[in-house]
């Protein structure tokens, strides 16, 4: 019996494992990190952890484990790099449970963050991309951007680099379109990912046209055919029709006689016997 209770103890853990949810938007701007809480529980802490992109090894942020606060002041991460930029993650822990750790993401373009910005035409996505930035200054061609790209609610696992701005082509109109782009440095992913940004690709002129005249053949089908068919039906076939809808069974022909039958008259009475009287004279 204590077997199965530990097993029992150990299953109901390992489920509170998988359901411990991590925090959210989890965002950094000049070296200030925030996230927002997604759980109800009062005694969540979190860690926040870095690396810096020559090596695959996280560590915490010394000033920021198991706190209660929802904010977190990086700064001491950026002698860790030989460029001052790191990668970031929060994750949530209570009662020594750990959920999934949550990369974050930059909203605003810094030193290591592209700055970008989108432009949706039909059939395709425009990423702006800037060029005026301190790592542009010190290496030159050898940063690139490389800008990740899918339909909304999909992996974002296409991508292209660029050096400058560009458009991404051959995009379904009428679908919204996502986007997150960070910087490469001599081939090498480098720096926080910019958020996640989507647009809507709109339809062509040709497109709309398109649903418009199809919009119109449909109703003169409706106005032409449907209606004056109804119409005829109606007005020639209504005897057809109310033959169709005549109850499926014959009234007998002596049905309002059938009160009044042998049955129900009642007997006469019996004829009264009298004396012939015979005539006087």
């Amino acid at each position: 019996m204590l077997r199965i209770f530990l097993w029992i103890q150990a299953f109901v853990q390992v489920l509170s494992v998988v359901t411990l949810a991590p925090p959210q938007n989890i965002h950094v701007n000049n070296w200030q990190l925030t996230w927002t809480h997604d759980s109800e529980k009062e005694d969540v802490t979190y860690t926040v952890q870095y690396r810096s992109f020559d090596t695959s090894v996280w560590k915490d942020v010394q000033a920021c484990v198991q706190t209660f606060s929802t904010s977190c002041n990086v700064t001491s991460t950026k002698a860790e790099s030989e460029h001052g930029c790191v990668m970031l993650r929060v994750l949530a822990e209570r009662q020594g449970l750990t959920s999934k750790p949550v990369k974050a993401c930059s909203r605003h373009g810094d030193s290591c963050t592209p700055e970008v910005s989108l432009t949706a035409r039909p059939g395709s996505l425009t990423v702006f991309l800037s060029r005026n930035h301190s790592m542009v200054l010190e290496h030159g061609d050898h940063v690139k951007h490389r800008v990740y790209y899918g339909k909304e609610g999909q992996s974002l696992q296409k991508y292209k680099d660029a050096v400058y701005s560009l458009s991404i082509p051959g995009l379904e109109e009428g679908q919204r379109y996502c986007t997150r782009v960070q910087y490469m440095l001599y081939e090498k992913p480098f720096g926080p990912e910019s958020c996640t940004q989507c647009e809507v690709i709109p339809e062509s002129e040709y497109e709309r046209r398109q649903t418009v005249i199809i919009t119109a053949m449909v109703v003169v089908v409706v106005v032409l055919i449907l209606i004056p068919a109804i119409a005829y039906i109606l007005i020639f076939q209504h005897g057809r029709i109310k033959k169709c809808l005549h109850p499926p069974c014959k009234i007998p022909d002596n049905f309002l006689l059938e009160p009044f039958s042998e049955h129900h008259i009642l007997s006469s009475p019996s004829e009264e016997h009298y004396d012939i009287i015979t005539a006087m004279e």
